[in-house]
């Protein structure tokens, strides 16, 4: 085992560093009482307040979070499926271009995938809004979940399964009482990856929001062009809180899936 030398230290320190102390610089001001974000007037929680009191940050909290739930549960189902024939269908005709359809909006610069998308709900008439930005977020998350998904089926037993289907279970029995309980905590991770990319999508929305649907990353690109305030501090600290507990409550379920799989599978070889 190698000793942690103090370049190794000095590296590691500085660059947690730049990651993270811009976040805290930003919590620590969410809470500053004066309207000045860089100067500080002491403690407080008005700007919280004063944050639950805008509607239009509300809202547009309200349409994102909407967004992203429904974006990433038809990524996640559509990536799942992907993935799925990818990894277990073998060779068949137009492999190789729906593989390369599939991965494909992970090497796109989002400014063509959007401009694509628009052009696409202009020509058959789409009005924009939340539909709209659903789709457009579908589209480009799908991939993340379809690698995701696919690096877990590719290392998957697929004794088990054929165990299930000796035992009488038909192909959908088997993916759903023993496929899909395994590969769980890759869908998972693949939903929470897709929920992440809708919740902090801007380039995209910004081509397929309509007047009605305006999603929180676009509201706070317009705030912050006219000055940061300390509403969008309050409001990023809260965001990050969010994100954490998340990131966090997945991580314990996906350990606590992995201990259960590997308890049941000693459990199986034993017997």
């Amino acid at each position: 085992m190698r000793k942690l030398t103090w370049f190794n230290t000095t590296a590691l320190t500085l660059g947690f560093a730049f990651l993270y102390l811009p976040m805290v610089i930003l919590v620590v001001y969410s809470f500053n009482a004066s309207k000045l974000v860089t100067v500080w007037g002491g403690f407080s929680t008005h700007w919280y307040g004063e944050l639950m009191r805008n509607e239009a940050f509300l809202d547009a909290a309200w349409v994102t979070v909407k967004v992203a739930v429904m974006s990433s549960t038809l990524a996640t189902i559509l990536g799942t499926m992907a993935a799925y024939v990818l990894v277990r269908a073998g060779r068949f005709a137009g492999r190789t271009l729906f593989s390369g359809m599939i991965y494909a909006p992970l090497v796109m610069p989002e400014v063509i995938t959007g401009l694509s998308l628009l052009l696409l709900f202009i020509g058959i008439g789409m009005d924009r809004g939340v539909m709209t930005i659903v789709l457009a977020h579908t589209t480009f998350a799908m991939c993340y979940v379809s690698v995701v998904v696919s690096s877990r089926l590719v290392s998957f037993d697929r004794s088990l399964e054929e165990a299930a289907l000796d035992l009488g279970c038909t192909p959908f029995a088997a993916f759903r009482l023993v496929t899909l309980p395994i590969i769980a905590p890759a869908v998972i991770s693949g939903w929470l990856l897709a929920f992440t990319l809708s919740l902090d999508d801007l380039v995209i929305a910004s081509f397929t929001a309509g007047p009605s649907a305006t999603t929180l990353p676009i509201k706070i690109f317009s705030a912050v062009r006219l000055g940061v305030s300390p509403e969008i501090n309050a409001l990023s600290t809260i965001m990050i809180g969010i994100v954490t507990v998340g990131v966090i409550s997945a991580s314990l379920i996906s350990k606590r899936s992995m201990l259960r799989q590997s308890a049941e599978e000693r459990a199986a070889e034993r017997t």
